[in-house]
């Protein structure tokens, strides 16, 4: 008996070991990542170069000055992966300002459930930075992350032309998961994009069946522009020839910049139908896990690029279970005629799986705590602002309402916090969006913005609401979202408030990992 509990003590000890390195590399991976991140005055240059690379509807090249795609290209091929090897990656690029996210998601969820290996990489992250990249629709582990950071790091670290010649937060991870795509073979990646489109890093890609645009609107205006054409102008850029391309409806004016762009490089786009007009098995409408008209668009999306990516490719499955792609054209990708993409119309059973079962954390989530009943959505567009407002009032009419909000710093705060005014709060918390005050640089919500700066920016939202609504006098600033869940716990409310979380995906986030930080809800 004590040889065999000898044995399982050092079992025990030896398994805490491993584990004990794994955090610490990840977190070490952490750390060197937020290392990355760009100063203000590296910022302010993007913004610069990426105006003045800003497609237009008669231009369709970036100009010299905005170096992305090279950036990328050079970052890639130091990581042993050449264009032509990118080539082999079969991606559905997905761009657009308002659910980007879902719409990816459920894409992804889609083509799993019909037996192919998915890749996903989106942005931001909620909890962990490790929720970007995705493997079989999974979030890769912590193991996993620091395995592929380290590698592409040492890598690029090791072939530095001059100190500093590494990528920026965003570059990096993008370089990380095309490695990680690459390598574990799988057989369609899901990309989204970051901003824009047009000179995005994610735009290094070149060889793309599939692209897809989300609902359009004025979103980072201080770097894509400050009207719909700048910014359809921009998005449109993930459109190349050689592909096709799906959207939803859009404002006329943003409508009429896709379609010109799809016609100069020769890409056929497709406006989606609606989703009621859809056929699903036994007759009976899939019922999505968000019941909201725009979630609904992004469904009818993601099955427009899913189906589109299973013609083009015609993947079929050899007898010894790997994948193959039967196309014609160069490099894999079948050239399409230009006339309207097949619409499919009769949903699968594997489709309508995939988009019922498909979870997507901090879009019009809905979690319960015993002093409160949160509601989280990363709205931060006016649009997508009037359609958290709307979904909150319909389903909060007999509960006390409490708002905790943040923007970041290059969005319109009065046109973000118009849509809320009226819904009848009682209390609001402008916050930095940060979960605690004291976060380490390890942490993977570290941030290099100054707290000084985030609580003046929190200052002015309060103002801006208090000009906004004069009734609601019981109006905070908080300094991270722990001290306003606390203040509202205080409070001892019988009946339990309804909370909006609303603003910015990095607020969402920040609450999330307080109140489910393993994303489970």
């Amino acid at each position: 008996m004590n040889g065999v509990r000898l044995i399982r003590s050092r079992l025990a000890s030896s398994v805490a070991a491993r584990m004990c390195s794994t955090k610490s590399s990840y977190e070490e991976a952490v750390r060197k990542l937020n290392l990355l991140q760009s100063n203000r005055a590296t910022i302010e240059q993007i913004r610069k170069d990426i105006r003045t690379g800003q497609v237009s509807t008669t231009v369709l090249q970036h100009t010299k000055k905005c170096t992305n795609l090279e950036d990328m290209e050079y970052y890639l091929a130091r990581t042993g992966v050449s264009m032509t090897k990118l080539d082999e990656l079969s991606v559905i690029h997905i761009a657009g300002t308002k659910g980007k996210g879902s719409t990816s998601a459920m894409c992804e969820s889609i083509l799993r459930h019909h037996g192919f290996r998915t890749g996903f990489y989106s942005s931001p992250h909620l909890v962990a930075v490790r929720e970007r990249i995705r493997l079989d629709g999974r979030v890769i582990s912590e193991e996993q992350f620091a395995k592929y950071f380290h590698q592409v790091h040492d890598l690029l670290d090791a072939s530095k032309a001059f100190e500093g010649d590494m990528p920026k937060y965003f570059a990096f991870l993008t370089v990380m998961a095309f490695n990680m795509f690459l390598k574990e073979k799988v057989d369609v990646a899901i990309v989204e994009v970051g901003i824009g489109g047009i000179v995005d890093y994610t735009n290094v890609l070149r060889k793309v069946p599939v692209v897809g645009i989300t609902a359009l609107g004025l979103d980072h205006t201080s770097i894509l522009g400050t009207t719909l054409p700048e910014i359809a102008a921009a998005k449109a850029g993930v459109m190349k020839s050689g592909c096709e391309a799906y959207t939803v409806k859009q404002p006329p004016e943003a409508m009429a910049v896709l379609r010109n762009v799809a016609n100069s490089v020769q890409c056929p786009l497709t406006v989606v139908p609606d989703y009621d007009t859809y056929t699903f098995p036994n007759t009976e409408r899939a019922h999505l896990p968000v019941e909201v008209d725009a979630y609904q668009t992004n469904a009818s999306l993601a099955i427009q690029l899913a189906h589109a990516w299973l013609r083009i490719t015609k993947p079929i499955h050899t007898k010894n279970g790997l994948i193959k792609h039967v196309v014609n054209g160069q490099n894999g990708v079948k050239k399409p005629v230009l006339e309207p993409n097949t619409v499919v119309k009769c949903v699968t059973k594997e489709t309508m799986t995939g988009l019922t079962s498909c979870k997507w954390p901090g879009r019009y989530q809905v979690v319960k705590a015993d002093y409160a009943q949160f509601y989280l959505d990363g709205a931060h567009t006016k649009e997508s602002m009037e359609i958290c407002a709307q979904w909150f009032k319909n389903t909060n009419r007999l509960h006390d309402k409490v708002l905790i909000f943040s923007a970041t710093g290059d969005r319109d705060a009065e046109m973000l916090l118009h849509p809320l005014h009226d819904v009848g709060f009682k209390s609001v918390y402008f916050v930095v969006p940060t979960a605690y005050k004291n976060i380490a640089q390890n942490n993977d919500n570290y941030s290099l913005v100054e707290q000084e700066e985030l609580i003046a920016r929190c200052e002015k939202h309060a103002s801006i609401w208090q000009h906004l609504q004069e009734g609601c006098i019981d109006v905070k600033v908080a300094g991270c979202v722990a001290d306003a869940l606390v203040d509202l716990k205080k409070k001892k409310i019988v009946d339990r408030s309804s909370v909006l979380i609303t603003g910015s995906l990095h607020l969402v986030g920040a609450a999330l990992s307080i109140l489910d930080p393993n994303l489970s809800s």
